[in-house]
């Protein structure tokens, strides 16, 4: 089977676009180390909480960055050392210490407990999925290193599919403010963030396992379909 063509996936250019303009809007604030510019208010108990914060939106970047040219086909196929380069990149300079500060972050979210449960599982399968994936390619296991990395970008990606859940939530949930919440901001605030922090990485999740299990089934259909052309007539 001849190498990918670069223009074969036309998904690639709108991603790196998308991906780029998030980056942009998303981690300036942050470079300033002014905790006002902060779009996470700060809990008032943890000092640390900030500076753990500034790490996390960082170290998050490089991991969304890179992987952009980790989950193009053609640069994996054409350039196969730069792809292994990068991606030491996006696991010891973007997912490893992003999760770690994931987790610490997540932890104490000023967003309520729904919020805080769901952060710190994603951080958690986040980090199991990248390091089940490096080891894999370290012991040439590359078939399962590309599952697990094919987990590990869906939760990488995942925190823009977030800010949409949270625009979704907002929409539904706002009318219902004097109803279902008894006219408390605070509840209300907590049910939109802990909504997009779930819907924000299942939702992401649950695709790559149909991507993978769709893989796995037309692979057993291509060879079921080899299997019997190979059969004798009349067996």
């Amino acid at each position: 089977m001849g190498k990918t063509k670069w223009y074969r996936r036309p998904w690639v250019a709108p991603f790196a676009f998308v991906v780029v303009a998030f980056v942009a809007f998303s981690l300036p604030p942050y470079l300033t180390l002014n905790p006002a510019l902060s779009r996470v208010p700060q809990p008032a108990d943890y000092a640390w909480h900030f500076p753990a914060l500034v790490g996390h939106v960082i170290f998050g970047s490089v991991a969304i960055l890179t992987c952009v040219l980790q989950v193009w086909p053609w640069f994996r196929q054409r350039y196969p050392v730069a792809h292994r380069r990068i991606g030491r990149v996006y696991v010891f300079g973007g997912v490893l210490p992003a999760g770690v500060l994931a987790l610490a972050v997540g932890a104490v979210s000023p967003f309520g407990p729904l919020n805080q449960i769901g952060n710190v599982l994603m951080g958690s399968l986040w980090l199991t999925f990248t390091v089940v994936g490096f080891r894999m390619a370290r012991q040439r296991r590359f078939v399962d290193h590309r599952r697990w990395m094919i987990r590990s970008f869906a939760l990488t990606a995942s925190i823009m599919s977030n800010r949409i859940w949270a625009v979704v939530a907002t929409i539904v949930f706002s009318p219902q403010l004097d109803t279902t919440f008894g006219g408390s901001q605070v509840a209300l605030v907590q049910a939109i963030s802990g909504t997009a922090a779930w819907m924000g990485w299942v939702v992401p999740f649950l695709i790559a396992e149909w991507w993978l299990e769709r893989g796995d089934a037309k692979k057993r259909r291509t060879r079921g379909t080899s299997e019997r052309e190979r059969q004798p007539v009349g067996v």
